[in-house]
């Protein structure tokens, strides 16, 4: 079965985005720094490793305010996969691409899964991994930390019950030492522990 997987680049202090993200400024105010490792990301070190791998991923679940500050990814998020929108309302009219919206995050999950048959299943946007989470249906979290304390902004982990969510670490990579800092990155790969 294919596993559900958070890919999330996030602040030291838990931050997705800087304050005031919008349509206009989608990742708020200084929070494009967080993708700085991103220049790196045709090296063969480790940040190319790591979106190489996301980009071997076979469905994507979003939610719906992150794929719309993405502008939709033009209908296309990466190698024509289909995309799972997870939303509490149905817009009108079909959605670009290969996307589709789902209000369930249970059944969002089954036919990402499905979907993805032998391959994995890509998690993007707070809001989706907190509904993911609270449904049992995380099977991992790859997070990509960065440096930086952006002292607000949009938080990861906000809105989630006080039940605990065990995680085991299974994979620590570091690049960007041999570079200035604001390539530095740290990935982090846990897997929720049921």
């Amino acid at each position: 079965m294919a596993a559900i997987r958070v890919y999330m680049t996030m602040s030291l202090d838990g931050y997705v985005t800087g304050p005031q993200d919008s349509m206009d400024d989608p990742m708020g105010v200084g929070g494009f720094r967080l993708f700085n490792w991103l220049d790196r990301r045709n090296d063969p070190g480790v940040s190319g490793q790591v979106v190489e791998e996301s980009m071997a991923t076979k469905a994507l679940i979003a939610g719906r305010r992150t794929y719309e500050h993405a502008n939709h990814w033009n209908g296309d998020h990466h190698n024509g996969v289909p995309m799972f929108i997870l939303t509490h309302n149905v817009p009108d009219g079909p959605p670009p691409g290969t996307a589709r919206f789902v209000t369930d995050a249970r059944e969002c999950a089954a036919q990402a899964r499905e979907a993805a048959g032998d391959g994995d299943v890509m998690v993007h946007g707070a809001g989706a991994t907190q509904a993911l989470l609270q449904a049992g249906e995380v099977d991992e979290l790859e997070m990509h930390v960065v440096p930086v304390l952006l002292g607000q902004g949009r938080r990861l982990f906000d809105n989630l019950p006080p039940d605990h969510v065990e995680l085991e670490l299974m994979r620590q990579l570091t690049s960007g030492d041999e570079v200035d800092l604001p390539q530095q990155v740290t990935h982090l790969r846990y897997r929720v522990v049921r």
